[in-house]
């Protein structure tokens, strides 16, 4: 198995990697991360590496959003500035002394001067006592001389070109907007310009109050509400990343963990586009439409080539106008809205948006089908070929598809024709437990579950169900496999079938089955697959006369019930499940050679 490509060793030694994203190598100073594990031990490295990584990615989205200045960035900036000026200035005024107040502190002042015994023949004894008074009679006055003073030094300082008096307040609007600026950099003195052009309309305005005049408004064209985006960040514990974990662990439709998983990547992929500080409110359309029109031009396996390694979503579309690789299909981009539309339902339904943005946003689908059925002679082609009569090893992919005498009876036998005989997933098979393929009133089912060892799982709630076993599979010798697999001491039906790391059951099967399918020269292009399978057995339903409605629930497609947890049924119900499975049919479909295999 290949080694994590975030973990490298060194010698005896392990560590953290990971490679700087492009769009922050110039801000960082370096391309690449490395940070010692302080162990020799493998498992113990894949241990301590994850917070690393994480610490390393929450690192990177600082970084990010710490974005360089834009023209929305100051034109917020100029008007938080106007109006905070502005808001000030009237929180002073409703703080200025009225009669009341000086009239109470002339009597405080007179009753000072009873009490300690001033001389009001000496003039400084009668300005301490009287200091008080003064000033809040003048405070009025003093203020708006001061802002008076204020507006002349800005309009000279604007016109000289300094920005020390509007120094502050331009540091202050970078520090809380998290924004990277060179302080010599053109961009902070053209920030600093504006932020004073909009400190002389408000101080202008100051001025105007002070003669009763509150329909004053700015003269100057860049002293506007801003129209474009604020830099508003996620409140803690509101990130839409952290947020989706709350979804994930709720997990409200029960779907399986690699779906879980697979949405995650989705909702991160809408993330990568809009940054990670972006508050969940601001989920609408406009974000959907954007993200949605680069998913269009994606590349197929993107985020697997070194020839986009370190880009984000944007910086990848752009760059593969130049390289030119495949993009990902029409259905791949609904995949990635499906993921994204469940997890904004659950942020409807808790209150975190009005309306899922994601509606209406899917793409149409072709109308030609992605996945075909097996024809006869493909099948009787397929079931001639080495995997099912003898290759020359069961170890390498490039040789089960040459001939020899090496029987490959596990997983990779029986997956294809249970879903032949079954319309069942292949993940559902290869989970199955010996315990899962029993009696019941005399007759052998599958039950597809996820009671058991608390490993196993399923695509919905309602693909729970009992299936039963097809004629066809026990001639073919399905059932005395299952009973080997019990003698032996086996709890799982197919002891090799493995997850992935992502959590998907046989995913490399799938993905060598189609390559085996190549090396057979069945397969060009896209069309066949080991879900083939799986289609077959719904047409061949149909073949027999059933309805879509009729058999959904063989497939998986129905709502959750008990019988499906529990598998557990009236003998007159499973009956009708064993007519209805073993009116699958393949007219011409040659397997009698396997039995004597």
């Amino acid at each position: 198995m290949a080694r994590l490509s975030y973990l490298l060793r060194r010698g005896a030694s392990y560590y953290a990697r990971v490679r700087v994203p492009l769009d922050l190598i110039d801000i960082m100073g370096k391309s690449e991360l490395v940070k010692a594990l302080g162990t020799k031990d493998e498992n113990e490295a894949k241990r301590l590496l994850w917070p690393v990584v994480e610490a390393w990615n929450q690192q990177f989205d600082d970084m990010r959003s710490r974005r360089m200045l834009t023209a929305d960035d100051k034109a917020d900036a100029v008007w938080q500035h106007y109006t905070g000026i502005l808001a000030r200035d009237e929180q002073v005024r409703q703080s200025m002394p009225i009669a009341a107040d000086i009239e109470a502190a002339t009597e405080r002042a007179l009753e000072r001067v009873r009490r300690e015994g001033f001389d009001i023949s000496d003039p400084l004894a009668t300005l301490d006592a009287g200091l008080d008074v003064m000033v809040l009679k003048h405070r009025r006055e003093f203020d708006a001389q001061g802002r008076r003073a204020k507006l002349d030094a800005m309009r000279k300082h604007l016109v000289e070109g300094e920005a020390a008096l509007i120094a502050d307040e331009v540091d202050d609007y970078i520090d809380r907007n998290k924004l990277l600026i060179d302080p010599l950099s053109p961009d902070r003195s053209d920030l600093a310009r504006k932020m004073m052009r909009s400190a002389i309309e408000g101080l202008e305005r100051t001025v105007e109050r002070d003669r009763g005049d509150y329909s004053g408004t700015p003269k100057d064209p860049i002293v506007k509400p801003a129209s474009g985006t604020s830099r508003e960040q996620a409140a803690p514990g509101e990130g839409i990343m952290e947020l989706f974990e709350q979804y994930a662990a709720e997990n409200p439709k029960g779907i399986a963990i690699d779906t879980i998983a697979q949405a995650r990547r989705d909702v991160g992929s809408f993330v990568d586009y809009v940054g990670s500080s972006c508050p969940v409110h601001r989920m609408n359309k406009k974000a959907v439409r954007e993200w949605k029109a680069l998913l269009m031009r994606y590349p197929v396996k993107a985020t697997e080539s070194s020839v986009f390694a370190g880009m984000r979503l944007a910086q990848i579309v752009r760059h593969n106008e130049k390289v030119g690789k495949p993009v990902i299909t029409v259905r791949t981009v609904n995949r990635y809205l499906a993921g994204f539309s469940a997890f904004c339902s659950w942020l409807v339904n808790h209150g975190y948006l009005d309306s899922n943005p994601a509606d209406g946003m899917f793409l149409k689908k072709p109308s030609d089908r992605t996945t075909l059925p097996f024809t006869i002679d493909q099948m009787n082609t397929l079931f001639t070929s080495p995997l099912f009569t003898g290759c020359l090893s069961a170890d390498e992919w490039r040789n089960v598809a040459k001939p020899g005498n090496v029987r490959i009876r596990d997983h990779r036998y029986w997956v294809p024709l249970i879903m032949l005989y079954s319309g069942a997933r292949p993940a559902e098979i290869a989970q199955l437990t010996v315990a899962d393929v029993r009696q019941e009133h005399g007759h052998w089912i599958l039950h597809v579950t996820t009671e058991g060892d608390g490993t196993k799982s399923v695509k919905t709630e309602g693909s729970m169900r009992v299936v039963p076993v097809h004629d066809e599979l026990i001639r073919l010798g399905f059932i005395k496999y299952r009973d080997g697999m019990e003698a032996a001491g086996h709890a799982r039906l197919f002891p090799e079938a493995r997850r992935n790391d992502r959590g998907q059951m046989i995913a490399e099967f799938s993905r060598e089955f189609g390559r085996y399918l190549i090396r057979l020269e069945m397969k060009v292009g896209r069309g066949l697959s080991l879900y083939s399978f799986r289609h077959g057995a719904a047409d061949a339903l149909r073949r027999a006369g059933h309805l879509d409605e009729q058999f959904g629930f063989i497939l998986g497609h129905t709502s959750a019930t008990m019988t499906g947890r529990y598998g557990i049924m009236p003998q007159g119900m499973l009956q009708q499940r064993i007519e209805l499975v073993n009116s699958i049919a393949y007219p011409g479909l040659r397997l009698d050679h396997l039995c004597s295999l």
